[in-house]
């Protein structure tokens, strides 16, 4: 279920706090689920209602912080990091996206965003594990736009195994 099938294709989501409550208390009490072991939820970055409204509205297991090594980034994650302290919502870890792109002409490694070390340092920090890597890759977008996410459409390759690592992380940390 996403917002983007509650409004227009183009329509922005310019919702005051009130109107943000309502639609997660829906998406979240009202939606037939069905038999889930477990319901990911996938934020904006921020600390904002959204947020607040879901941390008071559902008992969570935890959160998991997705962030690039680039410093604007990691000070946002900070910012999710001490939001979920304050509300006593365990944090699962943290996991670095786009974080390495391997040319696949020459094989070389570049560091888009920065160094790793800013993530390694944000996770010892403020004592969170780190979960894994997810690799900058043009397919990961490609195969997200076709609805056949990279776990399916290329079930072999180093991209799925990053995603596979980070998901059976969570699951340890879950208890599943």
């Amino acid at each position: 279920m996403s917002m983007g099938y509650l409004v227009g294709e183009n329509a922005p989501v310019v919702w005051r706090g009130p109107m943000v409550m309502k639609a997660i208390q829906q998406l979240l009490h009202e939606v037939d689920w069905g038999g889930l072991d477990i319901l990911v939820l996938d934020l904006p970055p921020g600390t904002g209602d959204t947020q607040l409204t879901i941390t008071q509205q559902v008992i969570l297991d935890g959160s998991v912080i997705v962030t690039t090594p680039h410093t604007l980034a990691t000070k946002d994650a900070v910012k999710g990091i001490n939001m979920f302290k304050t509300v006593d919502v365990d944090i699962l870890g943290l996991v670095q996206n786009m974080s390495l792109f391997k040319c696949p002409h020459c094989h070389g490694e570049t560091n888009v965003f920065g160094s790793n070390e800013r993530v390694e340092g944000l996770c010892k920090e403020h004592s969170i594990d780190f979960l894994g890597d997810i690799p900058l890759h043009p397919n990961i977008g490609d195969d997200g736009e076709r609805g056949k996410p990279t776990v399916v459409s290329e079930p072999s390759s180093e991209r799925t195994s990053a995603f596979l690592q980070v998901a059976q992380a969570v699951l340890r940390k879950v208890g599943l």
